[in-house]
């Protein structure tokens, strides 16, 4: 089973980094309000970064090292992954 770091950004223009082991479940969660009580009050909710792990110990340490960056650092990492 494949797990995420994926990033989240926010219908008040905030970012939320977390990590799941089905993205399409966790967006709907938390577009629904039962997700993070981060995101509760922020809805809508879209995915603009992903990155695959291969456990969840490697997304949760992926996890720790994205929200130790600046958001300029998170919002340069999320336009690289655009391409």
């Amino acid at each position: 089973m494949s797990w995420f770091c994926y990033i989240l950004r926010c219908a008040d223009d905030t970012l939320y980094c977390g990590i799941s082991n089905d993205l399409e479940k966790r967006l709907e969660a938390h577009n629904c309000g039962i997700g993070a009580k981060y995101t509760r009050t922020r809805t809508p909710v879209e995915i603009v970064y992903q990155e695959t792990c291969n456990d969840r110990s490697a997304a949760s340490k992926r996890e720790l090292a994205i929200k130790k960056l600046s958001r300029v650092q998170k919002l340069g990492l999320i336009a690289t992954h655009k391409g």
